[in-house]
């Protein structure tokens, strides 16, 4: 009798994070109400990206010049599903570190390196703090002329 060949089963083809749509569904509350926060800075020079399959980003589509470089445009914020959390990316406080410094703890806590902060919860307390900081962080972007 031949032997069998020994066959291995397939591996099972998870569905990793990102190729959810929008992603952990228990982050979409979180991430349809940064969203909602962020909207209203979709003004002038500053374009959406994404805004589907957990990602959404708001840019300011002017050539600026960054330490003698010039960029076409520069990143103001964004979101993005990941496996645990809602990451917050706030490019304004990358751009003036300082702006921490005025960061309550709550919101200090979430940051990740330098511009991400990881939102684990739908904290009423920390979204306040996010609005303030877009409001702040947007005020920068204009005096620096990277908004109009």
């Amino acid at each position: 009798m031949p032997a069998k060949k020994k066959t291995s089963k397939p591996a099972k083809k998870g569905i990793k994070y990102q190729d959810k749509s929008p992603g952990q569904p228990e982050l979409v509350p979180i991430f349809n109400s940064l969203k909602k926060l962020m909207k209203p800075y979709k003004k002038g020079s500053i374009k959406e990206r994404g805004g589907t399959g957990g990602q959404y980003g708001l840019v300011s589509e002017m050539e600026i010049e960054i330490k003698g470089k010039k960029k076409p445009e520069v990143y103001f914020a964004g979101l993005l599903v990941q496996k645990g959390y809602v990451g917050f990316y706030f490019m304004p406080v990358y751009a003036k570190p300082e702006m921490k410094r005025i960061f309550q703890p709550e919101l200090l806590k979430c940051l990740k390196g330098k511009s991400c902060f990881y939102i684990k919860k739908k904290d009423p307390i920390i979204f306040s703090q996010i609005k303030d900081a877009l409001k702040l962080g947007y005020e920068e972007f204009k005096k620096k002329g990277w908004a109009k």
